[in-house]
């Protein structure tokens, strides 16, 4: 955590004006010696003197001890990223103990506050038990009311209120979350095509490159989105197998024309292992293994790269830009020290308990094994 600077703001302040120490001692109404142990950091000035020295130096006290309220995004980068390692190197509640101090230090930095609040989400199943499971998320919703209940921008509440939502699934309060999204979440609603009028009227002004990023972000978007929907869909109907094979079989074909296991590995790698998992539920072991080696090669991806970050290709070659503007950018939600851990958890499914013995689910475990 930055530490205050009023000692060296107040002589590079003094300097600025081409003051002395006695002068400014002065017109405060203390001694030169008060101001050298200002500068020196051996004493701080009471806080109707810091007011004067504020006022003297017109600025406010904020910037003269150097509090920052607000974080700028190159900063909540950096916090997230170095959190998100202590998480996967150091024990958890010495870092949550970080996470909070952080938060209530910039409880004001709504921005700030909602990637604290994604970490969380990301992170709080490491908590060693479920009470201390449920106190973190508790915890994140809390965060979740005061971005919702303070903060003047829409886009910020927005998220906040999905993650909140995510928040009670986790809490196993599944009606709070309906009350919560069904009055916003409805096919039917006119603001799905706010960003096809957007495109449209970039080119009636002659915006083309605009136009030609934003609909390429929709594209890449509403391909993400099918992925996932597509995953969804496969859970909620496991028990028809036929209806499930159609599925595979038309998502696969869109993966293989976007190059998605390069686009995208780790989404790839969660459709393949949930075909995985329809598959050896319905008894389909051979299917069911095809599926888990086509998983295994999009985690191997991920695990062998030197960094696990979201990116466009040829096809997709407008994102970069917009990729920086997103809260985190680039940079992955969790730590990769996670991924071998993640997938170990994951093949523990009781759906592959038909195929765990096999010698080929053994050797996909074992590339990651610790």
């Amino acid at each position: 955590m930055d530490e205050l600077r009023l000692p060296n703001n107040i002589i590079r302040l003094r300097h600025e004006r081409k003051i002395t120490q006695e002068e400014l001692a002065d017109f405060l109404g203390v001694t030169k010696a008060s101001v050298s142990k200002w500068e020196n950091a051996q004493s701080t000035p009471d806080l109707p003197v810091l007011l004067q020295l504020a006022a003297y130096f017109d600025m406010t006290l904020d910037e003269l001890i150097g509090y920052e309220a607000q974080l700028t995004r190159e900063q909540i980068r950096r916090f997230y990223t170095e959190l998100s390692a202590d998480f996967a190197e150091r024990p958890f509640e010495e870092t949550t103990e970080k996470v909070c101090s952080l938060a209530h230090r910039y409880y004001s930095c709504y921005p700030f506050l909602l990637q604290l609040c994604v970490l969380y989400l990301n992170h709080f199943m490491l908590a060693e038990t479920e009470n201390a499971q449920m106190q973190i998320l508790k915890e994140t919703a809390l965060w979740c009311d005061h971005i919702i209940d303070n903060c003047s921008d829409v886009n910020i509440c927005s998220d906040a209120l999905i993650l909140k939502a995510n928040i009670s699934l986790c809490l196993g309060n599944a009606k709070e979350v309906v009350g919560i999204l069904e009055p916003t979440e409805d096919p039917i609603r006119l603001s799905g095509q706010k960003g096809l009028v957007l495109v449209k009227a970039y080119q009636m002004v002659g915006e083309y490159e605009k136009a030609k990023s934003h609909i390429q972000i929709r594209e890449y978007m509403d391909l993400l989105n099918l992925m996932s929907d597509a995953m969804m869909s496969l859970a909620l109907h496991i028990e028809d197998l036929e209806r499930c094979r159609i599925t595979i079989c038309r998502i696969r074909t869109i993966m293989e024309q976007y190059q998605l296991e390069q686009l995208h590995p780790n989404l790839a790698a969660q459709f393949h292992y949930q075909a995985a998992a329809v598959y050896a539920a319905n008894g389909e072991e051979k299917e069911a293994l095809e599926a888990l080696r086509l998983f295994d090669r999009c985690a191997l991806r991920i695990l062998h790269s030197e960094k696990v970050l979201l990116q466009g290709d040829s096809y997709f070659d407008r994102l970069d830009e917009w990729i920086a503007r997103l809260p985190l950018g680039n940079i992955a939600p969790r730590s990769k020290e996670f991924i071998p851990r993640n997938i170990r958890d994951s093949l523990c499914c009781p759906a592959f308990e038909s195929i765990k013995e096999t010698s080929e689910f053994q050797r996909i475990l074992n590339h990651f094994s610790s």
